[in-house]
């Protein structure tokens, strides 16, 4: 089940909420919240939601054994044990077909069945035990705690990642207000907008263009089809993680933000303290910081950094492009930090034309790594960027399908509010009616966008058949 659908909107969301407010009991809310995050689960993945359960019942026993004298070993078999099932369900097959590639071994490949979301719970899991073993107050007697924390529907499939020690509290107690739920759905309308708007177009211009054989589209047309996937997975990504949070407001709970305009950002490390922020920080905590971190000189960090991009391109797929995505955000990482690209460290608010010059370049590099990102293979990313540069000759052709579908009214004007709406420049609006008192016009006009924005976004859902989500694959 997926937020911008009509089971969800007009029925799965309504029925959940309506008896989530008949039932006032914390403990009575949970078990419904419980029982519908299931019933959202098993209705896209009726085998799956099994092998979630059998996650949490685990992971729960492991948690209930980190303040014993057998803490450590259990811990490493916990993290074993959540890898390999990962491994298992994600990468056995990928595996595999590489030893094949490599050795000509003719293994037959394993067609197994990757569950919808399960980086995401895994790793909500394992994050759950490894706070527990470091800090033993954390650790959660209530089964059904467990259970809500880490199938809570809202962010179950596509994120954002929520660490226990965040939602604990939350969990045995908190409150509905009539602000917070205004907030909620208004925050939630937004994502639904970002997503059905924004993504939905930009995708079928980004598909267009990586769909067809690249020897016969010029280069304008990739170019256009490159920067359509950027906004495409962007606004895919980020307003699943706006709905996420806006349910969550709705529900009573309080999740951390996931993006922070990060195709505003002004160098490649500013780009990932914006960008997927629960899944970069995920991997600092548990991964960078255990390894040493910045704390063992220069070429110690470049070797964390370097393996922390390659874990970070390996967890969003089992292909050799997402590893490649992540090693390119390394290496520019490390060019800025060694100060070969040198430009980031000057302070852009002193020099206007440094600002515009850094923010190319990270939506330079952004742009070709989703190359990768978006390829079935890595010599179909590099005949596609090759092409972005040799192809002028074939514009002759006019790439038809790419240019029939960016070029009209309404994708122009989309993609003028993608570029809108990838910066703070309403935010700021807002602040700015705020600060001068006039907070109730702001209030107004907030009210009356959200409306007209819900309304564009039924429409469209009744209407349009193209409606992917890009992280469920995760």
């Amino acid at each position: 089940m997926v937020f911008s659908s009509t089971v969800f909107l007009f029925i799965f969301l309504p029925v959940t909420y309506l008896l989530y407010l008949i039932c006032k009991p914390t403990a009575v809310r949970n078990i419904i919240l419980i029982i519908a995050s299931l019933f959202f689960y098993a209705y896209g993945e009726p085998m799956a939601v099994f092998l979630m359960i059998a996650s949490i019942i685990v992971n729960y026993f492991f948690g209930l054994g980190m303040d014993g004298k057998y803490k450590k070993p259990l811990l490493i078999l916990s993290v074993i044990f959540n890898l390999l099932m990962l491994y298992v369900f994600k990468y056995l097959s990928f595996s595999v077909s590489l030893v094949n590639d490599i050795t000509g071994a003719g293994i037959p490949v394993p067609q197994i069945t990757l569950p919808v979301g399960i980086s995401f719970f895994t790793f909500q899991a394992m994050s759950y035990v490894i706070d527990v073993y470091k800090e033993p107050k954390l650790k959660e007697k209530n089964i059904l705690n467990i259970f809500l924390y880490i199938s809570l529907f809202p962010q179950l499939i596509a994120g954002p990642i929520v660490k226990f020690s965040d939602l604990a509290d939350q969990i045995k107690k908190r409150s509905i207000t009539l602000e917070k739920t205004t907030l909620g759905i208004r925050r939630f309308i937004y994502g639904l907008a970002k997503k059905m708007l924004i993504a939905n177009t930009m995708g079928q211009i980004a598909d267009a263009a990586f769909n067809s054989d690249v020897n016969n589209m010029g280069a304008g047309a990739l170019w256009i089809g490159a920067a359509a996937y950027t906004f495409q997975i962007f606004f895919d990504f980020s307003g699943y993680s706006d709905m996420a949070i806006g349910l969550g407001k709705m529900f009573g709970f309080e999740f951390k933000e996931n993006f922070n305009y990060p195709l505003a950002a002004d160098s490649m490390q500013d780009f990932w303290r914006k960008w997927n922020i629960s899944v970069s920080t995920w991997f600092k905590e548990y991964v960078y910081i255990p390894l040493g971190g910045n704390r063992k000189g220069k070429l110690r960090t470049g070797i964390n950094k370097c393996i922390v991009f390659f874990l970070t391109g390996l967890w969003h797929g089992a292909n050799l492009t997402f590893i490649v995505w992540g090693l390119m955000h390394g290496m520019f990482l490390l060019l800025e930090q060694y100060g070969i690209i040198f430009f980031v460290k000057v302070k852009p608010e002193k020099n206007i034309l440094v600002k515009i010059i850094s923010h190319i370049y990270v939506i330079l590099v952004a742009m070709f790594a989703f190359i990768f990102f978006r390829a079935d293979s890595i010599g179909a990313a590099g005949a596609y960027i090759g092409r972005m540069f040799t192809g002028f000759g074939a514009e002759a052709v006019f790439s038809g399908s790419v240019y029939s579908l960016a070029f009209t009214p309404y994708a122009v004007i989309t993609l003028v509010f993608a570029v809108i709406f990838s910066t703070d420049v309403i935010r700021r609006i807002s602040n700015a009616l705020q600060s001068k008192g006039k907070a109730e016009l702001s209030e107004y006009i907030g009210s009356a966008v959200t409306l007209g924005l819900f309304a564009l976004c039924v429409m469209n859902l009744f209407t349009a058949s193209y409606n992917p989500f890009i992280y469920f694959r995760f």
